[in-house]
């Protein structure tokens, strides 16, 4: 047992609840083993995958700058299967309490109300990370200091850039990212053009559009 610093990232798959529900408990869960193992596959010397939770990965790295290496290319591997619902991720550095193979502290509690404030397709960070990132020639947006769940203290929050990322359409009714040429339908509600994944999603949508397109 031992008190150490490190880079703590959690990412998991935005839309994943709407996914299962679209195409089934296999399909999704198939998915998220597939997470599971980009992710052991993408790991460089110092990074670690702690555990894989349900449609989540948590992972942490010897530094910063590490881990935004590291979320960059797992996004990108992942975005090379178009089944995949958009990725979103958050990552802290900070203490962290070492027991066995696993992490436990405050850093680790930040770094997952992070993730889980990030819409897909966002890497959200804090300032140790941001200023990590800035130094490698990573893009950087603040967004101000915002509250999180469970935390007393609103905490400084910053998005990542990623270059070239890829901007596929998302099927709104499974979240599954769409390549627009492979589309299998499309459809406009309210002057705005949807595409779907298959004949199935989009019958859904065409029966009951608002339930897909409220902002909530």
């Amino acid at each position: 047992m031992e008190q150490v610093s490190a880079a703590v990232t959690f990412a998991d798959l935005s839309g994943f609840t709407a996914l299962t529900e679209a195409h089934g408990d296999i399909a999704a869960a198939d998915i998220a083993e597939q997470l599971g193992r980009f992710s052991e596959s993408v790991l460089d010397v110092g990074d670690r995958l702690i555990k894989a939770i349900g449609d989540a990965v948590f992972l942490s790295s010897v530094d910063s700058a590490s881990a935004v290496k590291l979320i960059f290319r797992l996004f990108d591997v992942c975005e090379t299967d178009a089944r995949f619902p958009d990725l979103r991720a958050g990552l802290h550095f900070g203490p962290v309490v070492e027991r066995g193979a696993d992490i436990f502290g405050a850093t680790v509690n930040v770094a997952a109300r992070i993730a889980a404030r990030a819409g897909g397709g966002q890497i959200l960070v804090t300032r140790p990370v941001a200023d990590s990132a800035t130094a490698i020639g990573v893009g950087v947006r603040g967004l101000g200091s915002i509250k999180l769940h469970n935390l007393t203290t609103p905490v400084e929050l910053f998005k990542l850039v990623r270059p070239g990322a890829n901007d596929r359409d998302v099927d709104p009714v499974c979240r599954m990212r769409i390549n627009p040429a492979a589309a299998a339908g499309q459809l406009t509600y309210a002057g705005t053009d949807y595409l779907f994944c298959s004949l199935d999603c989009a019958a859904k949508f065409a029966n009951h559009p608002e339930q897909f397109t409220s902002p909530d």
